[in-house]
């Protein structure tokens, strides 16, 4: 099935209209209008300061008593409304919307996209990929030497926990904002990345505060088909900045249908399954008696992953409820020579879309002659394999049994098998928004 991106009328906010009416603001410092000492005196960009909703209810998401309306539609009139600004601006490598995309024939419905500029003008792996934790090399390329018009805005916890938009805020150097800035080599329509503390330069690593601040962005979109994903170094980051990636794409990923079998519920009533039936294994988080409690269930996994060197990826899903972890040995088999000819030809680096069965292919060959077993061959080379993942999961379960041990000290070892699940994705009423839905041509 061909897909399209169907285009429609962008809701264009205030800000933007603004912009237009006095023009960019003008360039100092290094002349490059940056994120660093030399431009941000006196530099402004807009601010959305999100509400601390915490309770998640598994089937609406997080729970807001008073559920007052915010000043502006966050991903529909801000994110997406200002990525398309910077789109009409020219600010990106390729215009990613003349990509062709397709859906795959088969169980899964894999996703295929030919996207032939990608690693052409990508910016190029400049660290070690036997490494997870590496330090912050200033000298490498880091988000701090962006410019100022490819930040579409600071995204902030609001001080007195009210949803708040300010057009216009000065950027506290301070107290290191975090940003969401364009992604100018696109995968998909909307695909931004959220930087948390950026002015901190802190390697990419993942920790409990910055985990947090992306499942609340999740959450401040409050649509499954706008998902952020993660990836470590050694499993295909290309920058060695903390940062995580996000975009909107209205169609489920095929990992978000597969079937998960329950291992354990924790103390704080997360939900920790084991992913069946797909090339790739791994585990699922969802729920929790709050999304910190989420939070801080899968970034204490993450960190056990990191500080064992095991690359991985983080699919957060539907909204932030549900968070999928994928351990994966890729880059290491292709540094031993153990990958296929045939699969290193394709140049497809497995990060965390393609695990999730959005593959990006780079060559029209592939893309014509995409079928679900190819996608599943690729995949299943990411995987670990099941005796790697026990262990992996004992070090996990290890790393994170404060969340999990009752006073019986009870280990969650067992699959129960008998709690097999299929992922589905919640019925969205809003696809006839105001952002193009990948509809069938």
């Amino acid at each position: 099935m061909m897909l399209r991106i169907k285009r429609v009328p962008t809701v264009v906010s205030n800000y933007q209209k603004e912009e237009a009416e006095e023009g960019d603001r003008p360039a100092g410092g290094c002349g490059r209008n940056c994120l660093r000492n030399c431009c941000l005196p006196g530099a402004k960009l807009p601010l959305y300061a999100f509400k601390r909703v915490n309770k998640i209810s598994c089937d609406k998401g997080l729970v807001d008593c008073e559920d007052k309306e915010a000043p502006v539609a966050f991903l529909d009139s801000l994110l997406l409304g200002e990525w398309e600004d910077r789109m009409q601006r020219g600010l990106f490598r390729y215009d990613v919307t003349a990509c062709e995309t397709k859906v795959i024939p088969g169980e899964h419905g894999f996703i295929a996209q030919l996207n032939e500029g990608r690693h052409l003008k990508k910016r190029p792996t400049e660290f070690q990929v036997d490494k997870v934790l590496q330090p912050f090399d200033e000298n490498k390329f880091n988000f701090t030497k962006v410019g100022q018009e490819e930040v579409l805005f600071q995204f902030e916890p609001s001080n007195d926990n009210e949803v708040q938009f300010l057009p216009s805020a000065p950027i506290d150097v301070e107290n290191s904002p975090s940003v969401v800035a364009i992604n100018v080599s696109p995968i998909e329509y909307g695909h931004v990345l959220l930087i948390p503390r950026i002015l901190e330069c802190l390697p990419q690593r993942i920790d409990r505060e910055s985990f947090l601040l992306a499942l609340y962005m999740a959450a401040e979109a409050g649509n499954p088909y706008f998902r952020l994903g993660y990836n470590s170094l050694g499993a295909f980051a290309t920058i060695n900045h903390l940062h995580f990636q996000a975009y909107y794409l209205a169609v489920p990923f095929p990992i978000e249908k597969a079937t998960s079998g329950k291992i354990t519920t924790t103390n704080s009533g997360v939900k920790i399954s084991k992913i069946l039936n797909y090339p790739v294994r791994g585990l699922v988080f969802e729920c929790g008696n709050t999304l910190e409690d989420l939070s801080n269930v899968v970034s204490d996994s993450c960190i056990c992953l990191q500080d064992n060197n095991i690359p991985y990826n983080v699919l957060i899903s539907d909204s932030g409820r549900r968070i999928f972890l994928f351990p994966q040995c890729y880059a290491e088999k292709q540094a031993l020579g153990e990958v296929s000819p045939e699969l290193v030809d394709t140049q497809v680096n497995p990060a965390v879309w393609e695990i999730s069965g959005h593959m990006v292919l780079k060559r029209k060959k592939d893309y014509e002659e995409a079928s679900e077993g190819n996608a599943w061959r690729l995949l299943a080379e990411v995987s670990l394999s099941e005796e790697r993942l026990e262990e992996v999961k004992d070090l996990i379960f290890e790393a994170i049994a404060c969340h999990i041990y009752d006073d019986k000290g009870v280990t969650p070892t067992l699959l129960e098998e008998s709690d097999v699940t299929p992922q589905s994705l919640e019925d969205v009423d809003a696809l006839t928004g105001s952002h193009p839905a990948m509809v069938p041509a």
